[in-house]
Protein backbone atom coordinates (compact mmCIF):
# COMPACT_ATOMS: atom_id res chain seq x y z
CA UNK A 1 0.00 0.00 0.00
CA UNK A 2 1.41 3.35 -0.94
CA UNK A 3 0.75 6.72 0.65
CA UNK A 4 -2.88 7.54 1.27
CA UNK A 5 -4.34 10.03 -1.19
CA UNK A 6 -4.15 12.98 1.23
CA UNK A 7 -0.45 12.44 2.07
CA UNK A 8 0.38 11.80 -1.60
CA UNK A 9 -1.37 15.06 -2.58
CA UNK A 10 0.50 16.95 0.17
CA UNK A 11 3.84 15.52 -0.99
CA UNK A 12 3.09 16.39 -4.62
CA UNK A 13 2.12 19.93 -3.52
CA UNK A 14 5.45 20.26 -1.66
CA UNK A 15 7.33 18.88 -4.66
CA UNK A 16 5.52 20.92 -7.34
CA UNK A 17 7.32 24.26 -6.95
CA UNK A 18 10.70 22.48 -6.96
CA UNK A 19 10.19 20.60 -10.23
CA UNK A 20 12.19 21.62 -13.27
CA UNK A 21 10.62 22.18 -16.70
CA UNK A 22 9.25 18.82 -17.89
CA UNK A 23 10.25 16.95 -14.72
CA UNK A 24 7.67 14.50 -13.37
CA UNK A 25 7.26 12.52 -10.16
CA UNK A 26 7.49 8.75 -10.68
CA UNK A 27 7.11 7.58 -7.07
CA UNK A 28 5.96 9.19 -3.82
CA UNK A 29 6.53 7.22 -0.61
CA UNK A 30 7.72 7.26 3.00
CA UNK A 31 10.76 5.46 4.45
CA UNK A 32 12.93 5.55 7.55
CA UNK A 33 16.30 6.96 6.52
CA UNK A 34 19.55 6.32 8.37
CA UNK A 35 20.64 4.09 11.20
CA UNK A 36 20.73 4.30 14.96
CA UNK A 37 23.68 2.74 16.75
CA UNK A 38 23.18 0.19 19.49
CA UNK A 39 25.18 2.47 21.79
CA UNK A 40 22.72 5.32 21.25
CA UNK A 41 19.73 3.02 21.78
CA UNK A 42 21.13 1.69 25.06
CA UNK A 43 22.17 5.14 26.27
CA UNK A 44 18.73 6.63 25.53
CA UNK A 45 16.92 3.76 27.24
CA UNK A 46 19.19 4.03 30.30
CA UNK A 47 18.81 7.81 30.66
CA UNK A 48 15.02 7.71 30.28
CA UNK A 49 14.79 4.76 32.65
CA UNK A 50 16.80 6.56 35.33
CA UNK A 51 14.95 9.87 34.92
CA UNK A 52 11.55 8.21 35.08
CA UNK A 53 12.46 5.75 37.86
CA UNK A 54 11.81 2.90 35.45
CA UNK A 55 8.22 3.85 34.66
CA UNK A 56 8.90 4.89 31.04
CA UNK A 57 10.88 3.18 28.30
CA UNK A 58 12.20 4.92 25.22
CA UNK A 59 13.26 3.74 21.81
CA UNK A 60 15.28 5.52 19.19
CA UNK A 61 14.66 4.89 15.53
CA UNK A 62 15.74 6.31 12.18
CA UNK A 63 13.97 9.43 10.97
CA UNK A 64 10.94 8.95 8.68
CA UNK A 65 11.27 10.97 5.46
CA UNK A 66 8.96 11.41 2.50
CA UNK A 67 10.64 10.53 -0.78
CA UNK A 68 9.69 11.92 -4.17
CA UNK A 69 11.50 10.10 -6.97
CA UNK A 70 11.32 12.11 -10.16
CA UNK A 71 12.71 11.28 -13.58
CA UNK A 72 15.69 13.56 -12.75
CA UNK A 73 16.14 13.70 -8.96
CA UNK A 74 15.49 12.18 -5.57
CA UNK A 75 13.88 14.62 -3.12
CA UNK A 76 13.69 13.91 0.61
CA UNK A 77 11.25 15.86 2.78
CA UNK A 78 10.92 15.93 6.57
CA UNK A 79 8.46 13.23 7.60
CA UNK A 80 7.19 14.89 10.78
CA UNK A 81 6.70 11.38 12.25
CA UNK A 82 4.20 10.45 9.55
CA UNK A 83 2.49 13.84 9.49
CA UNK A 84 2.33 16.35 6.67
CA UNK A 85 5.51 16.54 4.53
CA UNK A 86 7.82 19.23 5.86
CA UNK A 87 10.79 21.09 4.42
CA UNK A 88 13.12 19.74 1.76
CA UNK A 89 16.10 18.04 3.44
CA UNK A 90 18.00 16.47 0.52
CA UNK A 91 18.04 16.89 -3.24
CA UNK A 92 20.09 14.24 -5.07
CA UNK A 93 20.54 14.11 -8.86
CA UNK A 94 19.27 10.72 -10.03
CA UNK A 95 22.32 9.86 -12.19
CA UNK A 96 24.49 9.96 -9.04
CA UNK A 97 22.51 7.46 -6.96
CA UNK A 98 22.14 3.69 -7.02
CA UNK A 99 20.66 1.11 -4.68
CA UNK A 100 21.97 -2.09 -3.17
CA UNK A 101 20.22 -5.39 -2.85
CA UNK A 102 17.07 -5.52 -0.76
CA UNK A 103 16.74 -7.39 2.51
CA UNK A 104 13.75 -8.21 4.63
CA UNK A 105 13.71 -6.57 8.02
CA UNK A 106 12.49 -7.90 11.33
CA UNK A 107 9.95 -10.72 10.82
CA UNK A 108 9.88 -9.90 7.11
CA UNK A 109 7.65 -6.89 7.74
CA UNK A 110 9.98 -4.22 6.39
CA UNK A 111 12.14 -3.87 3.31
CA UNK A 112 15.65 -2.49 3.64
CA UNK A 113 18.06 -1.26 0.99
CA UNK A 114 21.11 0.97 0.90
CA UNK A 115 21.23 4.09 -1.28
CA UNK A 116 24.71 4.84 -2.64
CA UNK A 117 25.72 8.32 -3.76
CA UNK A 118 28.66 8.89 -6.10
CA UNK A 119 31.86 9.91 -4.26
CA UNK A 120 30.34 9.27 -0.82
CA UNK A 121 31.92 6.54 1.29
CA UNK A 122 28.81 5.65 3.25
CA UNK A 123 25.39 5.09 1.78
CA UNK A 124 22.02 5.83 3.31
CA UNK A 125 20.02 2.97 4.76
CA UNK A 126 16.38 3.11 3.68
CA UNK A 127 13.81 1.05 5.54
CA UNK A 128 10.35 0.86 4.05
CA UNK A 129 7.73 0.01 6.72
CA UNK A 130 5.20 -2.74 6.12
CA UNK A 131 2.58 -0.42 4.63
CA UNK A 132 5.13 0.94 2.09
CA UNK A 133 7.06 -2.28 1.42
CA UNK A 134 5.65 -2.53 -2.14
CA UNK A 135 6.89 1.04 -2.77
CA UNK A 136 10.34 -0.14 -1.67
CA UNK A 137 10.36 -2.81 -4.37
CA UNK A 138 9.25 -0.25 -6.96
CA UNK A 139 11.87 2.25 -5.72
CA UNK A 140 14.63 -0.33 -6.16
CA UNK A 141 13.37 -1.29 -9.62
CA UNK A 142 13.49 2.34 -10.80
CA UNK A 143 17.15 2.94 -9.86
CA UNK A 144 20.38 1.30 -11.01
CA UNK A 145 21.72 -1.43 -8.72
CA UNK A 146 25.09 -1.04 -6.97
CA UNK A 147 27.43 -3.93 -7.68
Amino acid sequence: MSLNSRRRRQLLEATGPLLLQGERVELATLAAVGTVSVRRQVLTAAVVGVLSAGTVTATVRPRPLYIALTDQRLLFFDGNNGGKPGKLLMNLPRPYVSVGATKKGLFGLTLTTRLSVVEQEQGLKLTFPVQHRADGHEFVSLLPVTH
